[in-house]
């Protein structure tokens, strides 16, 4: 939703509530672990009574144990917070699984995907950066689909059902790709609402 309109949210919210798209991805920022400012609690009531769909919630925050209750009790369905934000990662996981929300694990482009292999069972997905996190409209990262396939072979290999996702440059273009890799889930911002027919943009998408 970063790249929706924010002078007709709710219209863009409903747009995505009438799509084939499973989830709507919540961006949000503090200004500190990013340069940028995004969603808090409020706007992200405002999301949730405006759709049913699965609400995934992105958190580029500082000490996100701060916050990720208030995040699951405002609506979130799925809480990920970035490992590189905060020194208590097992203590994030518990209190996203006592909300009673599902859990993930953000790593940005420079963060290996070794670094979160001791998580890895406890974690319902694992949010590859595809960009670096902080604005919606950059290109996408080349090496990011090698990436992907690294943690696919690393959750194959332990028998895991954890989901990945990437963010960051995603478009009709190289989602047949990023499946191919071993994605579940991709987040589209711009190359959907920029586009001329956003809902269309997301069944090519979805059908790459």
């Amino acid at each position: 939703m970063l790249s929706a309109d924010f002078g007709h949210l709710e219209r863009d919210v409903k747009m995505i509530e009438r799509s084939q798209a499973e989830w709507l991805h919540i961006d949000v920022m503090d200004g500190v672990f990013v340069p940028n400012i995004s969603f808090g609690f409020p706007v992200l009531k405002a999301i949730t009574a405006a759709t049913d769909k699965f609400m995934d919630v992105h958190l580029m925050i500082v000490e996100p144990e701060k916050y990720v209750e208030r995040f699951a009790k405002a609506g979130a369905d799925l809480v990920t917070f970035h490992l590189e934000a905060t020194d208590k990662v097992q203590e994030c996981i518990d209190l996203v699984r006592k909300s009673g929300a599902q859990v993930g694990i953000s790593i940005k482009p420079a963060t290996p995907v070794e670094a979160i292999e001791e998580w890895l069972p406890q974690l319902d997905l694992v949010l590859i950066m595809s960009v670096e996190p902080g604005f919606g409209g950059q290109s996408f990262i080349e090496g990011s689909t090698e990436k992907v396939a690294a943690l696919r072979r690393m959750i194959d290999q332990k028998g895991l059902a954890t989901l990945i996702e990437i963010d960051g440059g995603v478009s009709r273009h190289n989602a047949r790709e990023l499946y191919d890799a071993g994605c579940n889930a991709l987040v589209a911002g711009s190359a959907v609402f920029q586009a001329p027919d956003p809902e269309t943009e997301i069944v090519a998408m979805l059908e790459a």
